[in-house]
């Protein structure tokens, strides 16, 4: 390429990266400007769009998508849906998600119409005026471009890299707890600290997850995002108050995953799709208490402690199994383990093991 060709392109390039930053921010205006005419929040709008575009989404979807914190789409839900704009509703597919959904309202649509007709109209001036290749061409750019923004949106959400974020709650009256992290990280803990004043708390480090506390229940969720690639890790650090009782769900913790248990009065411990490395180490039990595991992963370690009766039922497929001082090499499914003190005992553990995983150790001390 010759010196003349290489400038006339970098002047090129120059004037298209102006050109998008102005498309960015006539749109961004253009938002403003139609909300004044409509007499709505510019945000509310957007969301209005966004859902118009995509169709019945989760709050966690729109919070991505509007580049917020899931606490500042919750608050813009709820007017939407006082304004009759939207209305919540349970996912037929999974009964535990919330999907929200936009709802014709004759008066909102007379006043955004024309709004919307006006500028669309304008699109399809441009359009006629280029042919069908043409036209595939800007396509093709613009869902590249949208994936693009996305990710650039959630880059811009992350925690700065070598900094952390902290969270925490206070116990109050609370007389038991319920610990629940979804869509996880490289690397999960979770530890029980005696004496901690707070119900919990937690240091995340890479991008950041959403977290909702509600009556005694801490939800940490990760978005799901298949264009965020794991240029930085994520990280989680959790310590659960040992003053009341905890129910603990990990769904998708991670390749790496320690739950360090010690005092903490254990009501139940579910933990599915862990990764490829989990070890877990269980309190002195007050009740039984039922464990379940799930998922692939190349070792799974729970060590009780010593004269603590467990049993353990192997659901699954793997190269192994140690249970105390008995050893089961390339087990098949329905495999049926006990310690001798097991039956009649009032405090022990119940474990469900389903799913693959290479070596499966369960262990006193």
């Amino acid at each position: 390429m010759s010196s003349g060709s290489f400038e006339k392109r970098e002047e090129l390039l120059a004037e298209f990266a102006r050109e998008v930053r102005q498309f960015n921010g006539l749109s961004a205006s253009f938002f403003r400007a139609a909300a004044a005419q409509v007499g709505m929040n510019v945000t509310d709008l957007q969301v209005t769009d966004i859902l118009d575009i995509t169709g019945p989404t989760t709050a966690g979807q729109l919070a991505e998508l509007m580049g917020l914190t899931t606490g500042a789409i919750t608050g813009m839900i709820d007017r939407l849906e006082k304004a009759g704009l939207v209305r919540r509703e349970r996912d037929p597919e999974d009964g535990r998600r919330v999907i929200v959904r936009l709802v014709p309202n004759e008066e909102a649509l007379r006043k955004m119409s024309p709004v919307f007709d006006s500028i669309g109209g304008s699109w399809d001036e441009i359009a006629s005026q280029y042919s069908d290749e043409q036209v595939a061409f800007l396509v093709e750019f613009l869902k590249r471009s949208n994936a693009m923004s996305r990710e650039e949106i959630a880059r811009l959400r992350e925690v700065p890299e070598g900094a952390g974020s902290d969270f925490s709650a206070p116990l109050g009256d609370l007389e038991r707890g319920r610990l629940v992290v979804s869509a996880g990280t490289s690397t999960l803990m979770v530890r029980a600290v005696t004496g901690m004043s707070d119900l919990y708390r937690a240091n995340f480090t890479g991008s950041m997850p959403n977290v909702k506390v509600e009556e005694g229940t801490i939800t940490i969720r990760y978005p799901q995002r298949l264009w965020l690639l794991a240029r930085r890790q994520r990280m989680a650090e959790i310590e659960l108050s040992t003053a009341i009782p905890w129910q603990i769900v990990i769904r998708n913790g991670g390749s790496e995953v320690t739950t360090e248990l010690g005092s903490l009065d254990l009501l139940e411990l579910d933990a599915n799709g862990a990764g490829s490395m989990f070890r877990v180490e269980l309190p002195e039990p007050t009740r039984v208490v039922p464990i379940r595991l799930g998922g692939s992963g190349s070792q799974f370690t729970v060590r009780r402690p010593p004269g603590v009766a467990a049993r353990v039922h192997l659901k699954g497929w793997g190269s192994g199994v140690v249970f105390d001082d008995q050893t089961v090499s390339g087990m098949s499914s329905d495999v049926r383990l006990q310690s001798p003190n097991y039956e009649g005992a009032a405090r022990r553990y119940d474990l469900e093991v389903s799913g693959t995983g290479s070596m499966i150790t369960v262990a006193a001390g």
